[in-house]
């Protein structure tokens, strides 16, 4: 009868045991999976961060571009008007 009574003092106490250890084995893999999140996190960072510059860079190549049109163009109106110039020229 003693041998009984323990077992059946014993059984809330292993259950409790077995609670506990499902607890630190979830919070074993919820730091594991923090610890992830905060790599990846920092390595989108990262990946945005060089994805600015790339656009800046892209809007700053657009820019030079247009402005290169703009004296390209200026450039053959002149060549245009000295063109005309020169047939004006009597021969």
């Amino acid at each position: 009868m003693v041998k009984t009574a323990r077992t059946v003092e014993l059984e809330p106490i292993d259950r409790l045991e077995e609670k506990v250890k499902l607890l630190v084995s979830h919070l074993e893999r919820l730091k594991a999976d923090t610890a992830r999140l905060a790599n990846d996190n920092a390595r989108l960072l990262q990946e945005l961060e060089q994805a600015q510059a790339r656009v800046h860079d892209a809007e700053s190549a657009s820019t030079e571009a247009m402005s290169l049109r703009e004296e390209r163009e200026l450039i053959r109106s002149r060549v245009a008007s000295m063109l005309e110039q020169l047939e004006a020229l009597p021969l």
